[in-house]
């Protein structure tokens, strides 16, 4: 197996915690703190403060328990990829002891015999000493459609060579045996997953916003803390108290347990869209895919439902349905003639697939199956039609074949025949893509006579291929030729490898047309997309007809937007003289976008809103997701071979299949979709367009008790009051109160419009200027007042009147003053001053709490009504109840008050706040009113955050 990216030493990964976010900020400060104490017991002695050295410790522990929390969040994360690993075990059939038996393919060496049946995922590089009929599909290696044989001849192109068997490749059909040459990561497979790690990772969007906030937090707060030290020194504090009240600002500001937070969120939401088969490897990646604006997608299977049936047949040049939706009714409208009946032979016998042995038993059209979906929708079609394709092709024997390739586009085997007088000769059938098989063709056969192909033909052929792909079908063509006995007497050796039969000149026999199906939730998903404002293109390796059918089918072309081909075809022009800028719609062919300039293809996504892309390869998939991001776009692809790996590194989001991709694009996409299914991306976005939305929420619920943390330092200089809140409490609000109501908007649901809007701009920050505004200058600055009127009501009910106050700090700091007089004359010792102090500090800090009740019910809403959201999130429920709960044992448990520096409070000291909380619900239902009221008006430019 593949070596995993080399993991980083979970040490390492420990204390990259310890230096990450606010921890450098909170560690500096408690070594100032220390520091401080340090000086201050040098001064002092025995009779020096220990509150220093108290909040120094308090400071490391914050530290030590975010980065311990965050450390073990991210290894719970990282263990969603390894249990998944853990679901698709890989085995191999090896020799050993000249027993055959089944090994985990981890445990293959140098030098093993593996046999190789079909159905088999190939589990190393392997060299071919036996083949019988045996076929392997390089689709994910080298972009071949069609399975490729494989025998012990070698050839000069390694990967082309038809004795080498590659690693993670599937065996489809046949058997083998080979010895292991190659395994994990020296097989071919294993360099190019090498190359892919090359490309640097794109930096998620989220990761992108967290940088910058947690850069503009700390430099807001260093330069308060600066700030604070110049004040405090002018105004003649000793150096280490100024660096104390410094300390104080700067753990004001920094909101210790935002990055726990938003962890934990990711970290929910992750768990969340894996129950919907959404698989996050990247925890920072849902927000990226809930942020893209363009979706390149592949058809084939995520699109479509990968199950292929026959839809129609073009015989005696008419083209016939087939109703395949039960057995009872498959084949019985098909005419009874000698076209049918030739038509049916070459599908029944140029076609490798086959059941698998336990599947007899079964319906046909539940029986599994040997072979790629083509072969296998016409293996169960004739299995109806002939009752039984095995003994027909037991009577009609392969001499030779000739498998597909994507050079020739056609396939080519040779039967026996009964001929009369019981006498055997032999026949050639081919089937391959319509156009190849046609100019193979000498004559057609229609209503049992051959006529020799002319441009009548020619048109009737053209038209019937486009009616049919046009319906989004996939065409088939199929030819035979009788071979003259007196040429080819029974028996001949034929030789595929330089055949020596014709290839030319044959009878034109009919076509057949598959369908794949548009999955069920596919329309429903393109639709959501379109009214986000996403942007769907379709990227596909089919033919730009049948591409254009399927994109009209599941609304990637919406009704109404027209190609240059349908305006040509409406107006009766030749397509060269429309303006390609009247139509809304193109298909852009693979051979035309390799030919195609960066310009043009940058002017092709400007002036075009409906576009698909054919016929590309797995390299051009690269050049339009580069495109599409130099117009500014936030980019998911899907992708499911190999050489789709470096398109999914480079897009903003990768996402692989988890049924048919292979092992590297898994390794180099974000994301892994477990069902392959598109409405599981829609539902993606929905959850990150949801995580954005409940993180600019809980920012701005948690930004907002800074205001009430500052002002009481800032309010101690400017006024010369007692201190209002000392840094402990302080963190007690960032890391008690704060912590569980900031997760319960994780549990947050959507509102009802958040697939309506349009995608957010790359330029919009987490932490825009509007956020700040709505948290520093109308939250927080009511909560700053009302805390501070519950501060007063304390202090003015203990005999301080609000004009006694201002100015009072320096004596009532001062311990050499012990009769300081009140408003009623009451003298006051320091010792009665300090409790008093944190009897004030308690009621500011249960102010700010409950304040934060109602702020965080309006949190809940961007733009809807707090009464429209209603109070479902029962997480949010109880973390009302917890961080008063907090609060009150905080407040009221002896002992553990007087070391947070509070103390027991009133009852009615709970209630000045509330009414200023009720102002602020009233303003806030008001303003999202306005917003609503009025769509894109000056409101909601300036006071949506």
């Amino acid at each position: 197996m593949l070596t995993p990216p080399k993991k980083v030493p979970e040490i390492v990964k420990l204390l990259h915690e310890f230096v990450g976010g606010f921890s450098p900020l909170l560690e500096v400060g408690a070594i100032l703190c220390f520091i401080a104490y340090g000086i201050e017991k040098g001064i002092s002695g025995d009779s020096a403060s220990n509150d220093n050295l108290y909040l120094g410790i308090v400071l490391i522990c914050v530290v030590l328990i975010t980065s311990f929390f965050l450390y073990s969040q991210k290894a719970k994360s990282e263990k969603i990829m390894e249990g998944f690993a853990k679901l698709l075990p890989q085995s191999a059939h090896v020799v050993r002891a000249g027993q055959t038996r089944a090994i985990p393919a981890d445990e293959l060496v140098m030098g093993d015999i593996v046999e190789l049946r079909g159905g088999d995922r190939i589990p190393a590089d392997i060299r071919i000493l036996e083949a019988s009929s045996l076929k392997v599909d390089n689709s994910s290696l080298t972009g071949e459609a069609e399975p490729q044989s494989r025998k012990p001849e070698a050839t000069e192109n390694p990967l082309e060579s038809k004795n080498l068997a590659f690693y993670t490749t599937n065996c489809v059909e046949g058997f083998g045996k080979g010895v292991v040459v190659r395994r994990g990561d020296a097989t071919v497979m294993g360099r190019i997953a090498k190359l892919t790690t090359r490309i640097a990772t794109t930096e998620t969007t989220i990761a992108r916003e967290m940088r910058h906030f947690v850069m503009l937090i700390c430099i807001f707060a260093i330069i308060m803390g600066v700030l604070c030290i110049i004040v405090a020194l002018a105004m003649g504090y000793p150096g280490f108290y100024a660096v104390i009240l410094a300390i104080g600002l700067v753990v004001a500001n920094v909101p210790e347990g935002i990055i726990i937070t938003v962890t934990v969120m990711l970290t929910l939401t992750a768990k969340r869209m894996a129950k919907k088969n959404c698989l996050i490897k990247n925890l920072e990646a849902v927000e990226t895919l809930g942020a893209c604006s363009v979706i390149c997608s592949d058809k084939t299977g995520t699109l479509t439902q990968n199950r292929m049936t026959v839809a129609h047949c073009w015989l005696d040049d008419q083209i016939i349905e087939t109703d395949t939706t039960t057995e009872d009714l498959a084949g019985k409208n098909l005419p009874e003639n000698d076209t049918m009946t030739d038509l049916i032979r070459v599908a029944t016998l140029c076609n490798r697939a086959k059941f698998k042995p336990d599947q007899m038993e079964k319906p046909i059209y539940a029986r599994e199956c040997v072979g790629d979906a083509s072969e296998t929708a016409l293996l169960k079609f004739t299995q109806i039609i002939t009752g039984d394709v095995l003994a027909y092709r037991e009577k009609h024997k392969a001499v030779a074949e000739i498998p597909f390739n994507s050079t020739t586009k056609y396939q080519v085997s040779v039967h026996e025949r009964e001929i009369e007088g019981g006498q055997k000769g032999y026949v050639v059938e081919m089937k391959g893509a319509p156009e190849r098989i046609w100019d193979r063709c000498g004559t057609i056969i229609s209503q049992g006579k051959e006529y020799k192909k002319d441009k009548n033909w020619d048109d009737k052929f053209n038209e019937a291929y486009i009616t049919l792909g046009g319906m989004g079908e996939r065409v088939l063509g199929f030819c035979d030729l009788i071979l003259p006995a007196d040429k080819y007497p029974y028996p001949t050796k034929f030789d595929a490898e330089d055949p020596n039969f014709p290839l030319d000149g044959l009878r034109f026999v009919g076509l057949i047309s598959l369908i794949d199906p548009p999955r069920a939730a596919v329309p429903d998903g393109v639709a959501k997309c379109r009214s986000a404002g996403i942007q769907v293109i379709m990227v596909t390796g089919d033919h730009p007809v049948t591409a254009k059918a399927i994109a009209r089918s599941v609304g990637i072309i919406s009704d109404g937007c027209e190609t240059v081909e349908d305006i040509a075809q409406r107006t009766r022009v030749n397509v060269k003289d429309v303006n390609p800028r009247d139509a809304n719609a193109i298909v852009i062919h693979g051979g035309d976008l390799r030919d195609m300039k960066d310009s043009e293809i940058d002017a092709v996504l400007r002036n075009h809103t409906e576009i698909v892309f054919a016929r590309t390869s797995p390299q051009q998939k690269l050049i339009i997701v580069e495109a599409c991001q130099r117009a500014g776009n936030i980019v998911a692809v899907t992708g499911d071979g190999v050489n789709d790996s470096p398109a999914l590194k480079k897009a903003d989001i990768g996402i692989a299949m988890g049924i048919t991709g292979s092992d590297v694009s898994k390794q180099a996409a974000d994301i892994v979709l477990l069902d392959d299914n598109f409405a599981s991306i829609v539902t993606g976005i929905e959850e990150g367009r949801l995580i954005f939305d409940n993180l600019k929420k809980t920012i701005c619920y948690t930004l907002m008790s800074n205001i009430p943390e500052i002002a009481p330092v800032v309010m101690y200089f400017l006024l010369s009051i007692p201190l209002g809140l000392q840094t402990i409490p302080m963190l007690l609000i960032c890391l008690g109160t704060d912590m569980i109501p900031s997760i319960s908007m994780a549990h947050e649901t959507a509102e009802a419009d958040i697939m309506k809007l349009p995608p957010r701009s790359p330029k919009e920050r987490l932490v825009s200027m509007k956020l700040i505004h709505c948290t520093y200058l109308q939250a927080g600055m009511i909560a700053a007042a009302g805390a501070f009127f519950a501060y007063f009501v304390v202090l003015g009910t203990c005999g301080f009147w609000p004009s006694r106050v201002f100015g009072l700090r320096a004596e009532w700091e001062d311990p050499m003053v012990m009769d300081l007089e009140d408003s009623y004359g009451q003298e006051w010792n320091y010792h009665q001053r300090m409790m008093l102090q944190r009897t004030v500090e308690a009621a500011f800090f249960a102010a700010v709490v409950i304040f934060q009740w109602l702020d965080l019910i309006c949190r809940k809403v961007r733009r809807k009504s707090v009464f429209q959201k209603g109070m479902r999130n029962w997480f949010l429920n109880f973390a009302l109840v917890f961080e008063t709960a907090v609060t009150a044992f905080c407040i009221y448990v002896p002992g553990l008050n007087y070391a947070l520096s509070l103390n027991s409070i009133r009852f009615i000291w709970w209630l000045p706040v509330i009414p200023f909380a009720i102002y602020f619900f009233v303003f806030d239902e008001l303003r999202r009113y306005m917003i609503r009221r009025y769509p894109n008006g000056w409101m909601e430019r300036e006071f949506l955050f």
